[in-house]
This record gives C-alpha cells, sequence and structure tokens, in this order.
C-alpha cells in the first residue's frame, strides 16, 4: 500500500522506500535515533516552522488531543522544527504535550527529508511524514494552511495501514 497527497513536493524521499536515518536531541537533552523505534510501532514524523506561534500551537495541540487515537492505532508522534531544547522544554510543559520534540537547529534532517520552505522561503515547511513499523515512508502531507489536517490524514493513514 502507498499513498501521496498530490500537493506534496517532497523529492528526496520517496513513497514505498525506506526512510533515512537520523539522531536529534530532543526537548530533554536525549538523543532520539530513529532507527530505534522502527520495527516497534509506526511513526508519525511532523515538522513544524517554529515553536510558541499561532499556526502550531493549533497543530501540536492537535496532534495532543488526538493522542490516544495515535496511541490506539500503534503509533508514535515525533514533532521537529529548528527551535532548541529549551524552547521544545518550555513549549512542550506549556501545552502539555506528550510527544517529544525534536531539535533539528541546523536544518540536517529537515534538508535530509526534503522538507522546503513554504511561504516564498519565509517559513520552515510544515511536513508530515506516515513511516510503518518496518521503516517505509507510507504516505506525505504537506501544507502550510491546513494545518488540522495534518493530524486528520495521519488518523486516516494509519487506519489504513492497520
Amino acid at each position: 500500500m502507498t499513498m501521496t497527497d498530490p500537493k506534496s513536493s517532497i523529492s528526496s524521499i520517496k513513497i514505498g522506500e525506506k526512510v533515512k536515518d537520523f539522531t536529534l536531541l530532543d526537548d530533554q537533552g536525549q538523543a532520539f535515533h530513529l532507527y530505534e523505534h522502527i520495527g516497534t510501532k509506526n511513526l508519525v514524523l511532523f515538522f513544524y516552522p517554529k515553536d510558541d506561534t499561532p499556526g502550531c500551537i493549533k497543530e501540536v495541540c492537535h496532534f495532543r488531543d488526538e493522542f490516544e487515537a495515535f496511541t490506539d492505532l500503534n503509533a508514535h508522534i515525533v514533532g521537529v522544527s529548528n527551535d532548541g531544547k529549551e524552547s521544545h522544554k518550555n513549549f512542550k510543559a506549556k501545552y502539555a504535550l506528550p510527544f517529544k520534540l525534536l531539535s533539528d537547529e541546523k536544518s540536517r534532517v529537515r534538508k535530509m527529508y526534503g522538507v522546503k520552505a513554504d511561504l516564498f522561503g519565509l517559513l520552515p515547511g510544515r511536513v508530515t511524514f506516515i513511516i510503518d513499523k518496518m521503516g517505509i515512508l507510507r504516505y506525505v502531507f504537506n501544507s502550510h494552511i491546513n494545518i488540522k489536517k495534518h493530524v486528520d490524514e495521519a488518523i486516516r493513514i494509519l487506519k489504513e495501514l492497520n
């Protein structure tokens, strides 16, 4: 089963291929190794522009509010932005986020996954990747403005994978 959003312009990783491994620091300063999570659960890896901005608050809170649905669908949720550990730690505490936030301060992973800037290059992109238990990319949703749809699409695709 391979699916993609027709609006997606992600080119460095293809639907149906194994995702690229990476290591980033999480909101607690601990190393998060992607491949340590492969083989256990499906993974929702979402890239967002910036902590504590209106659209990003809306997005992470929607992921938070649907956290139980993701748990029931046997999926981990992981957010990635260019913000540092302290920013993530405060953002996570302020909105009681039950999932990890990773710091990609040099945009290394963002580039590796082909997440391009939106709105004339002014804002880092908002892209959600659905990765199955075997580490295969199954779906990509890319929309800067349709924020809530990132969560809704992730749930829809995870239901299809199960």
